[in-house]
């Protein structure tokens, strides 16, 4: 059975989008379906693919996989050659730390700076919870660069599954126009630059005014 992936509109679906750069990745071929937020019928729809009710949802040989980050860790699992965490077991380990404090955490970010990537103007004042998730969040980056084995303008060096799983975060800090350090701004920019996001982005774009 090929990979096939549900997920939801590519302007405003932040967990659509991890598992999306995820699977590029792999560099293995799938098939994507898009169901429409915020639509009359769109939870039965996500329904008739998970019992979750949400997306992302992934359909393979192996089941359904839902969940974002259960997602990544299953595709790091079927396509071991494609190394898609950090080679260093230390380094991988703080890896997907970072991505399950993402996951759980950052609620002030994610509730103040919903993800839109048709927008671009600063949020003024800018909430004190999302400020302090915002430098954190500088901080974290950093911690994982300082951990890098790899070179490279990513996180860990390479691409791996953290920039697939903290691309959405780029995006927010970018459209809300937020002040940062430099080497955060760069690692924005390599996000920005990424051919799998480039391509995401257009496609998310394309779906304004449908």
């Amino acid at each position: 059975m090929s990979l096939h992936l549900i997920i939801g509109d590519k302007l405003y679906s932040s967990w659509s989008l991890r598992a999306a750069l995820a699977l590029e990745l792999t560099g293995e071929r799938y098939t994507e379906q898009l169901i429409r937020l915020n639509q009359p019928d769109s939870r039965q729809q996500m329904l008739e693919h998970s019992s979750t009710g949400k997306v992302p949802v992934l359909k393979g040989e192996h089941g359904v996989v839902a969940d974002s980050l259960a997602i990544i860790e299953y595709l790091n699992d079927h396509f071991p050659d494609a190394c898609l965490w950090p080679a260093d077991i230390a380094v991988r380990a703080f890896a997907r730390s970072a991505c399950a404090q993402m996951h759980s955490g950052f609620f002030g970010l994610r509730g103040n700076l919903p993800f839109d990537l048709s927008r671009d103007q600063a949020l003024v004042p800018m909430p004190d919870e999302a400020q302090a998730d915002i430098e954190r969040m500088v901080a974290l980056w950093a911690e994982c660069r300082a951990m890098a084995t790899e070179n490279g303008p990513f996180l860990f060096g390479r691409l791996t599954l953290a920039d697939a799983f903290f691309a959405p975060v780029a995006v927010r800090l970018r459209t809300y126009r937020v002040a940062l350090p430099a080497d955060a701004l760069a690692y924005i920019e390599a996000i920005y630059q990424w051919p799998a996001f480039q391509a995401w982005q257009r496609a998310a774009l394309e779906e304004i005014g449908k």
